[in-house]
């Protein structure tokens, strides 16, 4: 007895050396952007929007400066002197968030080098400028030809962008585009939907109109006539968010390209997307909104707004149709990369798949660390992903790209994260 008894005795020992011990090991501190706090409930109901003017600005030294195109936004211009200028950039309505979307041409007839300092209707310097010769092809400005004024504190986050920044580029007799990202107006996006159509089993049409009357449109791959399996895919609620467009590009692209597992997934699985969801906010240059003066993805509870209506009302009626909806994904941009999945403890076993894309896609790209920062708040729905999950079973993701993430990485993420999903189902069956 009297062994049994020291046997515990050095077995507690052990433990709380052992926890001792691990005590004194520091955890890590997380690294990289964390997330944003749950989202507040706001009303949805339609607000009043400011149309900016739309023309061109001249300017006493033979400089022009234009806002006179889709996906513009420019509020005004002051001339400084000296070959310098203060523009002024303001949102469709307050308040709204952090996300101050420029995008403007200037030109002149006395070729030179000009000075442009970009200021901001309450927020910060947050988009870096890209610089384009045809409002098509874009490319950052050169580090050297950009000048940080009152710099922010941290990585990241609004806090840590500078209140306002200076921009030298060479102007002459031809437009130079500057813009906060680059430019996908709703007819680029029709441009590029129609690109991949001319494949047998792409099809695209409209599901909706939007409060301005532009179409809502839906591109369907659909390979085989008796497939009942489908992802729904959604992007760009949120105007400014070109990053998370130009992934959701690579993944549509690879789903529907030539590769033996993409014809095998086809057999299997259809996929429905949304490229644009606000091509209202997009072409009129909106931070935030939608024509409604609404943030879209605030909608999915009410559906107040044209355009998730438009997206319900689809899948609505391909339940009927008997269609089951194997995953979800709403494609976003912020501060860097982040996944918003639904908390394991509320999705349980249904939502395993989004965990395991997760780590497949992190496996496969190392080089990039993207944090997760799951919810289990799923009611009210108000966001696409938990709509998705709440009213249509699927297991949702919103899939979140970083402003300055490199673009040819987005693309191999891109790329990436459609293997891995159709690798993940294809394993399922």
């Amino acid at each position: 007895m009297k062994y049994k008894i020291l046997h515990l005795i050095l077995l507690g020992c052990i433990i709380t050396a052992c926890k001792n011990t691990l005590s004194t090991v520091p955890e890590k501190s997380p690294t990289g952007y964390q997330g944003q706090g749950a989202s507040p409930i706001v009303p949805t109901v339609n607000k009043p929007v400011q149309k900016q003017w739309k023309g061109i600005w001249s300017m006493g030294d033979q400089t022009y400066f234009s806002n006179d195109f889709d996906g513009a936004r420019l509020n005004g211009v002051a001339e400084d002197g000296n070959d310098h200028y203060t523009i002024w950039i303001t949102a469709e309505n307050t308040p709204i968030n952090v996300s101050p979307w420029y995008s403007f041409k200037v030109w002149t007839d006395k070729p030179r080098q000009i000075t442009i300092k970009l200021s901001y209707q309450d927020s910060r310097s947050r988009y870096y400028p890209k610089i384009s010769d045809d409002g098509k092809h874009f490319k950052a400005l050169d580090s050297v030809k950009f000048k940080v004024i009152n710099p922010g504190e941290g990585a990241f986050g609004i806090k840590a962008a500078p209140e306002f920044a200076e921009i030298t580029i060479d102007i002459g007799n031809e437009p130079v585009w500057i813009s906060a990202q680059e430019l996908y107006t709703s007819k680029r996006v029709r441009e590029w939907v129609d690109s991949l159509s001319v494949k047998s089993f792409v099809s695209n049409y409209e599901i909706g109109r939007t409060h301005e009357n532009r179409s809502m449109q839906l591109m369907e791959i659909k390979e085989y006539p008796n497939t009942k399996k489908a992802l729904m895919i959604i992007s760009r609620q949120h105007p400014p968010e070109v990053t998370g467009f130009l992934v959701m590009k690579s993944f549509m692209e690879t789903i529907s390209g030539d590769t033996e597992q993409a014809k095998n997934f086809r057999k299997k699985y259809d996929v429905f997307a949304v490229p644009l969801m606000n091509p209202d906010g997009v072409d009129n240059g909106h931070w935030r909104h939608n024509m409604g003066g609404i943030d879209l993805n605030r909608d999915w509870e009410n559906f107040n707004q044209p355009e998730t209506k438009s997206v319900r009302d689809f899948l609505n009626k391909k339940g009927d149709e008997g269609y089951e909806f194997v995953f979800g994904a709403d494609f976003h941009s912020t501060w860097d990369d982040i996944y918003y999945p639904i908390d394991s403890t509320v999705i349980g076993q249904k939502g395993k798949i989004v965990y395991d894309w997760i780590e497949s896609i992190s496996r496969r790209l190392p080089q990039k660390r993207t944090n997760i920062a799951p919810s289990d708040k799923i009611r009210p729905t108000m966001v696409s992903r938990n709509y998705f999950y709440v009213h249509h079973g699927m297991p949702a993701i919103v899939f979140e790209l970083g402003d300055n993430t490199p673009r040819n990485f987005l693309r191999e993420k891109g790329k990436v994260a459609a293997e891995e999903i159709m690798r993940l189902l294809l394993e399922q069956d």
